[in-house]
């Protein structure tokens, strides 16, 4: 188990060059490296390097976008953004690129990795028809999981991981199903830890009910064993799912525990007049995380709203599995500000471009069809923007995580989660605006260079520190393991 550094800096931290100077923040403590190496000890204590000449989009208002500016790295934190900044030990030029923050996934199944298309055509549940016979809650949840074995998780839950990290999200929320014993749970974390990435173990249920399994009291040994601290890049949540059998004691004891209450909430599941009595019994708070919100009251959504709960959606996939339709509409019409999440690799590409497109097409999809039918009513939803969906990909992410006070947007004295994006790209060239490039142009192979509080985790095009080669054949083993155990073949071309 990896802990970040206990040491915070002393100086606060400012916006502007003048400003940092008058406080003596730009006494040279260099970073040594050179060349076309990352700066030396990036992330430690005391190694500052600039990210410089880039093109900053720091999704605060109050910090504002450059056309031109540097970024202040002290240790993990940011210290000043702004044009201009003096240069220490290597800095990373970013002449040409996009400089933002770290994409945040709010609900990611990452024990799944080694299912990666296994469900490409696949439902949520059977519907009786051929299509439904092979299906997410039969296989996924079924029969795949329960035979996951401790090593299982953990390069699952590594491999998945790093993956994003190479596409630019530098915080997850992972939805794990997968804690048959507390050597499960221990190999999750492990898995989150060792990938050196900002990471919410979402604490949830033993898909199958694995005899033995002992969710939800284990709560109280994880947290205290692994989460004692805030100052670290793990987390914890609590996974208390409505459909199942004694989820009330699940909720108890997450908040008995201080964690956020997080459940899916799919109406197509069944679930709505389970959440209409929670709503109508004043169940919710502002420690909810509702994941999907598909086709749920009225009543249950404006109890939702009153409570100040948070609403995390997955478009593509809500689309995809007959979740119901995604309440983009309704999420935004409430003034509630959702979260974006990729859910299941076994399914859809885990890269939170996808999302952001997805979200953003439906809505105007659905603006624009209203628009049509009734000839621009009074009353028309705006549409969209780019800017809207990068806010829900970011900031958005780090409120419905608790974490907006460390990350989300590149404010000094937050911690440096960076991404810097290939804005000379083939795909991208030449560049005219800076939001509706990244969300209309760009996929994770223009994520160039990753920093997660203030460590280099990809640098120029590579992921830096990983021995994918050795990790792959692990995740294969641990696919062919899984698959033979469960009973079911492999099949490169199954049909459906």
């Amino acid at each position: 188990m990896r802990h970040s550094r206990r040491n915070f800096l002393k100086a606060g931290a400012v916006g502007t060059a003048a400003a940092a100077a008058g406080l003596g923040l730009f006494t040279e403590r260099a970073a040594a490296g050179g060349g076309d190496d990352p700066p030396a000890d990036s992330g430690r204590y005391g190694r500052r390097y600039v990210i410089q000449g880039g093109h900053v989009m720091s999704m605060d208002p109050n910090v504002g976008d450059f056309v031109q500016a540097d970024v202040l790295v002290d240790g993990k934190k940011i210290l000043a953004v702004g044009p201009h900044l003096p240069a220490y030990g290597t800095p990373i030029d970013a002449t040409g690129k996009i400089v933002m923050p770290g994409f945040i996934d709010t609900h990611h199944h990452q024990f799944e990795t080694a299912l990666r298309s296994f469900l490409a055509d696949g439902l949520l549940f059977n519907d009786g028809k051929p299509h439904g016979a092979i299906n997410y809650f039969d296989y996924i949840l079924g029969k795949f999981a329960p035979v996951y074995r401790p090593q299982d998780v953990y390069v699952n839950e590594l491999f998945g991981a790093l993956s994003q990290i190479d596409a630019g999200v530098t915080t997850v929320h992972d939805i794990s199903q997968i804690h048959h014993s507390p050597q499960h749970s221990d190999a999750a974390i492990k898995g989150l830890a060792d990938s050196g990435r900002r990471s919410v173990l979402g604490y949830f249920e033993s898909a199958g009910n694995v005899p033995g399994n002992q969710y939800p009291a284990d709560a109280a040994r994880i947290k205290a064993q692994y989460f004692a601290s805030d100052d670290q890049l793990l987390s914890m949540t609590m996974g208390a799912e409505i459909y199942l059998p004694g989820y009330a004691a699940a909720w108890a004891v997450g908040r008995q525990l201080g964690l956020q209450v997080v459940a899916h909430i799919v109406g197509s599941f069944g679930m709505g007049p389970t959440f209409d009595a929670l709503a109508a019994a004043n169940q919710f708070g502002p420690d909810n995380l509702f994941i999907h919100m598909t086709g749920m009251s009225d009543m249950s959504w404006q109890k939702v709203k009153d409570a100040g709960a948070n609403v995390s959606l997955a478009v593509p996939i809500e689309m995809n599995m007959r979740h119901g339709m995604p309440p983009i509409l309704k999420t935004l019409s409430l003034g509630i500000q959702p979260s974006l999440s990729v859910d299941v690799e076994c399914t859809l590409t885990a890269d939170m471009f996808s999302q952001m497109r997805g979200a953003m097409a439906l809505q105007k999809a659905f603006v624009n069809q209203l628009a049509l039918d009734q000839n621009n009513p009074p009353g028309l939803p705006e549409l969209l923007t780019t800017r809207d969906v990068l806010r829900f990909a970011t900031m958005e992410g780090a409120r419905d995580l608790r974490l907006d006070r460390k990350t989300g947007s590149l404010t000094p004295g937050k911690e440096a989660d960076i991404i810097i994006l290939d804005a000379e790209a083939i795909n991208v060239a030449p560049l005219n605006v800076v939001p509706g490039a990244v969300v209309s142009l760009m996929d994770r192979s223009d994520v160039e260079t990753v920093i997660v509080a203030g460590k280099v985790r990809k640098w120029k095009g590579r992921l830096l520190d990983v021995d994918l080669r050795r990790l792959r054949q692990q995740l294969q083993a641990s696919r062919d393991y899984v698959f033979n155990a469960a009973g079911i073949p492999q099949n490169l071309f199954r049909t459906n």
